[in-house]
């Protein structure tokens, strides 16, 4: 029996390679070199594999996501019905996720912009010092990615409010639930942090009436999804100076378009959806575990709740 293996063309080998280095016993077939398709019992995916073709493989047995994010398994038709799904946590997964929210808070509390356009204008100028103790963050999101980051941000020192769907509790962290809480979070936070998964619930959750709830000159970060922004909400908030910046690293669509204002806009920090970037050689034996275990019909790690949408 096979592995069916599809991802961006340029990691391919290297994910083919992690997973032999776990388990050389492994039939790894890289898409769309499938072969008999009836030898096919495992589908190692990213989010441009199309489900209806995993829907012609008649013995498959699991199909792991190589991300945490799953939203792209609910895209119309779905996977396979009755074929179980997992997706991937994995610790140096979770660190990328909290360098990059660590790296643009500080730019933003240490007023990284400002210094960069008066290095720009030549000016010698000394703004006022930050006070850590009284920046206050929102974060929306408080699963695996959410709570590592909350605690790296909260060992520096800043106070730290997290949001989510349901009641949910965090030591040293106050937290807020539905649509009310979100609204009085917002209203109390100098930047909101999204790492929320994406499901029909969350889907435009930071609109212009969630910004206009934050104090005015606040700050964005969001490394989710696109899905989960109204792209023109965040360019007025920019525009208008009630956001002072913001670091993107998520659009709708992506790639984003050559004509998107997001690209120039003096107040945006962009990245390419690159903020944490699995690595084959960290997650192939969560990967191989879970193959392992759709084999011999055990439960597997980290299985997709559909009902919940993650």
């Amino acid at each position: 029996m096979a592995v069916l293996l599809s991802t961006k063309a340029h990691t391919m080998q290297d994910w083919k390679a992690a997973l032999l280095a776990v388990d050389p016993a492994l039939d790894v077939r890289l898409f769309p070199d499938v072969g008999d398709i009836a030898e096919i019992e495992a589908a190692v995916v990213w989010t441009a594999h199309d489900m209806m073709e995993l829907r012609r493989y008649p013995n498959l047995r699991v199909i792991v996501s190589m991300g945490a994010g799953v939203d792209h398994l609910f895209r119309p038709p779905g996977p396979p019905p009755g074929v179980p799904v997992a997706r991937l946590l994995d610790m140096r997964l979770t660190q990328g996720m909290t360098e990059w929210v660590l790296l643009n808070v500080l730019r933003f509390h240490r007023q990284d912009p400002e210094y960069r356009d008066q290095q720009a204008r030549k000016v010698w100028h000394e703004l006022p010092a930050p006070e850590t103790s009284a920046r206050r963050i929102g974060m929306l999101g408080l699963g695996e990615l959410g709570a590592d980051a909350t605690r790296a941000l909260m060992a520096l020192g800043f106070p730290v409010m997290g949001w989510s769907r349901r009641p949910k509790t965090m030591a040293g962290v106050e937290t807020f639930h539905g649509q009310d809480g979100l609204m009085a979070m917002a209203a109390r936070s100098d930047m909101l942090v999204c790492l929320l998964p994406l499901t029909p619930e969350t889907r435009g959750v930071i609109d212009a009436r969630l910004l206009g709830a934050m104090k005015p000159g606040g700050y964005l970060l969001n490394s989710a999804r696109g899905g989960h922004m109204v792209g023109a909400d965040v360019l007025a908030a920019l525009d208008s100076g009630h956001l002072a910046g913001a670091a993107l690293d998520v659009f709708e669509p992506e790639p984003l378009p050559a004509d998107s204002a997001f690209w120039t806009h003096p107040k945006v920090i962009l990245t390419p959806h690159a903020a944490s970037i699995t690595i084959p050689s960290s997650a192939a034996p969560q990967v191989v575990e879970n193959i392992h275990r759709a084999r011999a019909g055990q439960a597997l790690i980290n299985l997709v709740d559909f009902s919940a949408g993650y």
